[in-house]
This record gives structure tokens, sequence and C-alpha cells, in this order.
């Protein structure tokens, strides 16, 4: 057992990357000299150009930063006299170039159990395919996406009123703690690679704003999935009785009703209940434009003759 201190390259942007390259520094096993980080972008309301979490990260902790733009701004030759680059939620491709610079190339931390979920939105598409469990994926990259060989993987369970943002909060938590046993082993030569499977692949396509429009011409069930998957991004989104909403928690309720799907039933003052092609789905917290979130509950109150129209 060589017990070797690697010499580390870290790639990443939002705050789960953060939190690994958080636990990398404060263990401090082994040495994080360069972090590649996607450059600051507007954000807010005043669209003031803003750091990336892993970026404010590293200044905090005095490591050199590199920030391309495009796959076209790397250069290959940063890479040199590293042992690994390890690459955590990055959002930028790699150059084919890059992946076999590092002694040991380049490992991803993807969430989840690939080849399930391949591409840019596993967590959420997870919850939204009502999965019973996901996790976390080291692979070693190769030119495709999300196509290397399996280093490690963790699995865990997905509760049933989980949500996107909590689930992403609990791969998190795994792949934190889980990077320093991967490393040991890298370290010690103790890797075991696996092919991935190609029956069992299945993409993540990216979330977009029209695919958060809540669709009741769908099953209350599809429709309870996806509130839970887009919520805190990009939050799912409705007009009824000519309101527009964002939609930010819902609940199954049981019974059969014959009205139309989108039908609002009068029976409730705590809720909206809104009849769908299969069961009734009841909106319980919610934002009006420019709004707060609010219960159903305290909308109903200020809005008399909503449930009425």
């Amino acid at each position: 057992m060589t017990n070797s201190r690697l010499r580390l390259a870290f790639a990443g942007t939002p705050i789960l990357a953060r939190v690994v390259l958080e636990s990398l520094i404060h263990k401090n096993e082994h040495s994080v000299q360069l972090v590649l980080t996607q450059p600051d972008r507007p954000a807010g309301r005043g669209r003031k150009m803003t750091p990336s979490e892993v970026k404010l990260c590293a200044l905090e902790n005095n490591l050199h930063i590199i920030q391309p733009a495009t796959p076209k701004e790397f250069d290959p030759d940063c890479l040199d006299n590293f042992d690994l680059l390890l690459v955590v939620a990055y959002g930028l491709i790699l150059p084919a170039e890059m992946l076999n610079r590092p002694k040991y190339g380049c490992i991803n931390i993807h969430t989840s159990l690939l080849p399930r979920w391949r591409g840019a939105a596993p967590i959420r598409r997870a919850v939204k395919a009502g999965d019973k469990e996901t996790g976390i994926t080291f692979m070693q990259m190769d030119t495709g996406l999300d196509t290397g060989n399996i280093l490690m993987q963790e699995k865990c369970q997905i509760h049933a009123h989980d949500t996107g943002g909590i689930l992403y909060d609990r791969l998190a938590e795994m792949s934190k703690n889980a990077i320093h046993p991967l490393l040991h082993k890298v370290a010690n030569n103790e890797i075991h690679a696996t092919e991935q499977d190609s029956s069992l692949v299945c993409y993540a396509n990216k979330i977009t704003k029209q695919e958060a429009k809540l669709e009741w011409t769908k099953s209350a069930i599809e429709l309870e999935r996806k509130v839970r998957a887009f919520n805190p991004s990009p939050i799912t989104h409705t007009e009824l009785n000519g309101i527009k909403m964002r939609v930010w928690e819902t609940e199954l309720k049981p019974g059969i009703h014959n009205s139309a799907p989108g039908t609002i039933l009068k029976d409730s003052r705590d809720s909206i209940d809104v009849v769908t092609a299969d069961g009734i789905l009841s909106i319980t917290k919610l934002q009006l434009p420019g709004k707060k979130v609010i219960s159903a509950k305290d909308f109903l109150n200020s809005h008399p003759v909503f449930i009425e129209k």
C-alpha cells in the first residue's frame, strides 16, 4: 500500500461541487492545486456579475482558478503534472486531449446510478419518473456523454415526499463523504473499472420552462411527481380561472371525479383541488407573479370567489 498524496485539479460550478471541494480541502489528505469553474454570470434582479459557488470557495482558500468560457479556451497543458482531474457538475465539455493528461485521467461524480439517467438533469428526471432509488456514480471520463467505465457507486432511496432540492442535498452529502474512499483507492491502485450496460441506458435531458407547465390531461400522480421534481427549479406553473400561478407543493387526493381535466372542485377551502385525466391533485402551496410563496388556504381566503368562477 503506497498511501500516496494525490496532486488534484478540480472542475465544478454549483453548490454540489462546492460541497465536495470543501470536503477535500478540510480533509487535506490530497492536495487541490487548481480549480476550473465556469465564468461569472449575471444573477439576481440587478443582473450583477456573480461568481460560481466553486469560485467563491477557491477564492476563500487561495486556490489557483481558471475560467474558460468555451471548450476552445481550454489549455490542455494546464493539467500536466497532475495526478487526477476530479469533475463535479462542471457544465462544460472537456476537450478530448485533456482527458488523459493527468496520471489517472479524469474522474466525474455523476448524480445517478449510471447508465440510468445520463445527461444534464439526472436528479429531477429520477424524481419525475417515480424512481425508487438513485445514487452517485464515480466514472472514468471518456469522450462520450457519461459513457465512461464505472469505478464506484453508492445508492440511496428516493422517498415519497422528496423534491429535486431535497434529493440534490442528499446526493451532495453522499458525494462529499464518498470521495475520500474513492481517492484512497486511486492513490493505492485499487480501482476496478466496470463497463456500463448499454441495454440499460436512458437520458436525463435538460429541463425547459415549457416542460414545467402542468398539463391537466396527465394523471394526478404524474403531475405530483413533476411538481416535486421541479422544486426548487424551474417550478411548475399553470393558469386556473384566469390566474397565473407557480405551483410549489401538491398532494394526491383520494377519489374519482367525472369532470373534465382542469376542472376546479368546490368542496375545499384549504387547497385548490383540480381534476386530472386520472385522479385529483390538490395544490397546497403556490406563488402569484411577483409575490411570495403562500399556502393555498391563504390564497383562497384572499380570493373568495376564485373557486366559484
